[in-house]
């Protein structure tokens, strides 16, 4: 990991010596006036190229899910290239995982939020961990929304925050400068501030992959506490198959429900439907066994005779939540209006791409494109700004703390 930080490093020193040369011209010595043997025989769109291309290998080297010590200073070189070159530059920024958008996308006012990593914690903490999002609006509305009805329910108790995905974590800080815990950052933060009682209140959907790499993570550290415990993540507990629904999951199947209809300008969701209106909730998906939660959700809409409402997955997995299937279904049950909305705690990359997007492989092109109905539209609102399922979180860290 040294040895590729140092050559990413030699990367950005070079590369701000290109820049630093004037934004696509050749470099001229400063005392003598004649081309630096750098530039000489480069035409302004190589340099250009070359300077695009140095700043993506800087984003790609912290789109990384693995945190080092050289990561913060990593962060700091890509966002000061970026920032040096031009705007045709910028607009050529293109790598393994980076582009123009890495930088350059608006998703609102990171000020707004609040990235809870402060210290003098108190003997009591409740930390909410969440996998995360580089949508700074959401962030603020959908994660910083339960963080702060947390923390109005229970005074007693310092809420803080961690995220899972190193990913996010990086984008933000080098894009804003705002630093976020990761897991291992903010149990070390509780263990340095005395910590006594630890509450884990997990934000995720379901007991999938992140909450079970949460729980690894924890259980190095559970020694260091005197009370450890852990909250249920929004749909409860999985259940042994499709036909196992329980209240969280209806609940929560209520709370989106009349959040959508409502949205949406009826007064029910019958009426919605005797416009000819289905709705589409749209999760991630996951190959983990936990992906029976998404087949659980759609028999607890049909249980509660929501017969205009599907569930679906960006994965497509379980495949009865592919956007194939999820079209097919839909028209088979006569509906000509279509409404998507994310089955997602955050409204970030998949709600604004993958679900409303202009590309053809979204949700919302492809619903169109296949000609079946006469309209389809997006809401693209995260379920973390829901009062209700604020409610619900709220409810579940009850839960153990009158344990």
């Amino acid at each position: 990991m040294r040895k590729k930080f140092a050559a990413t490093l030699f990367t950005a020193i070079l590369m701000g010596a290109v820049l630093l040369a004037g934004c696509g011209e050749k470099t001229p010595d400063a005392e003598t006036g004649t081309e630096t043997e750098e530039n000489s025989g480069k035409d302004e769109a190589e340099i250009n190229q070359e300077a695009a291309d140095n700043v993506a290998a800087l984003i790609d080297a912290i789109y990384v899910q693995q945190r080092t010590e050289d990561t913060d200073a990593q962060c700091t070189a890509a966002k000061e290239a970026w920032d040096a070159l031009t705007d045709e530059q910028k607009a050529l920024v293109e790598g393994e995982e980076a582009s123009p958008d890495y930088f350059g996308l608006d998703t609102g006012d990171a000020s707004k939020d609040d990235p809870r990593n402060q210290d003098e914690i108190g003997e009591n903490e409740l930390l909410v961990v969440s996998f995360g999002t580089s949508y700074n609006d959401s962030r603020t509305e959908d994660i910083k929304g339960i963080e702060d009805a947390l923390q109005e329910a229970y005074p007693d108790w310092s809420v803080r925050r961690a995220f899972t995905a190193q990913i996010i974590i990086n984008h933000v800080q080098a894009r804003d400068g705002e630093k976020i815990d990761n897991m291992q950052q903010a149990l070390e933060r509780a263990v340095d501030n005395g910590v006594k009682n630890l509450i884990v209140q997990p934000t995720h959907l379901m007991h999938g992959a992140e909450y079970d790499e949460l729980i690894e993570t924890l259980d190095e550290y559970r020694d260091e506490f005197e009370t450890v415990k852990v909250a249920e993540p929004l749909l409860g507990e999985v259940g042994a198959d499709a036909t196992v629904i329980n209240e969280d999951k209806k609940a929560v199947a209520e709370a989106i429900t009349a959040e959508a209809v409502n949205d949406a300008g009826y007064d029910s969701l019958q009426a919605a439907k005797e416009d000819g209106v289905a709705y589409v909730f749209l999760g991630h998906g996951t190959f983990h066994t936990a992906k029976v939660s998404y087949t659980q959700m759609q028999n607890q809409m049909a249980q509660l005779g929501y017969d205009n409402v599907f569930i679906g997955t960006v994965e497509g997995d379980p495949e009865e939540t592919s956007c194939e299937a999820v079209i097919e279904a839909v028209a088979e049950a006569g509906y000509q209006k279509v409404i998507l909305r994310p089955l997602m705690v955050v409204a970030g990359d998949h709600a604004n791409n993958d679900m409303a997007g202009e590309e053809e492989d979204s949700w919302k092109s492809m619903f169109a494109a296949s000609g079946k109905f006469d309209s389809v539209d997006a809401q693209i609102k995260g379920l973390g700004s829901i009062p209700a399922i604020q409610e619900l979180y709220i409810a579940h860290t009850a839960a153990v703390i009158n344990e």
